[in-house]
């Protein structure tokens, strides 16, 4: 878990390709006590750049910029920087971009539109090392991982044998999800879930993915995929 940010105003760094939408954030944050914005970036590069150099307690930031994206800045922000928290503010509010968010590092995720408030409050937040959703997110999270709850709750009866994180990739396989998409959609590596994969094979002895969806989806499990 990261330190707590000093005492005095939080150091911010806003990134985003649309002058018109960064600039209105800054001068936003500017006006309101306890805020500093130490930089500013338009790409992916200048970002990661600033956090080397300024040492933000935060960074706010879009995911499509050009050339290094936010995704692949944030990796690299987080990895470098583990004190500076990173908040995603976006127009992207599809799964995979979430979940690849949440993989690179990131404590933050708010899709634009949100209100100064909301957007004050997460970037307090991801300073003291909380993890925060904006309220459309933090409903999609949940219905999303409800969802694979209730099927693994089916597959533990049915194939007892399978642990509960076993059963909640079965439930994916049986949705015909790769083992790049299982390993975002639950935030974890892909060498982690080949593992599960093959823990699973083994115990259902089954030798590969194809007899492993028919066995799964004669249960019950993956009949209509995912989303």
């Amino acid at each position: 878990m990261p330190n707590p940010p000093t005492p005095g105003p939080l150091r911010v760094v806003v990134a985003d390709d649309h002058p018109v939408y960064r600039n209105g954030l800054r001068a936003a944050l500017s006006s309101l006590d306890g805020f500093l914005v130490v930089g500013e970036a338009c790409d992916g590069d200048e970002v990661v750049a600033l956090a080397e150099q300024l040492a933000p307690d935060v960074v706010v930031m879009d995911i499509h910029m050009p050339g290094r994206n936010g995704i692949d800045a944030a990796r690299l922000i987080c990895e470098g920087h583990p004190g500076a928290g990173v908040l995603m503010l976006t127009m992207f509010e599809d799964d995979d971009s979430l979940f690849a968010a949440m993989r690179a590092g990131a404590r933050g995720y708010l899709v634009k539109g949100a209100g100064e408030d909301e957007i004050v409050r997460a970037i307090r937040a991801v300073a003291c090392g909380e993890v925060i959703f904006g309220a459309a997110v933090a409903a999609r999270m949940i219905r999303y991982f409800s969802g694979i709850r209730d099927a693994a709750v089916l597959a533990a009866a049915v194939f007892p044998g399978l642990t509960d994180r076993e059963n909640e990739i079965l439930v994916l396989i049986a949705e015909g999800h790769n083992n790049a998409a299982i390993a975002r959609r639950l935030l974890i590596s892909p060498k982690t879930v080949r593992n599960y994969v093959s823990n699973v094979f083994t115990k259902l002895q089954v030798v590969d993915r194809a007899e492993a969806i028919v066995k799964a989806r004669r249960a019950g499990l993956g009949d209509s995929p995912g989303t």
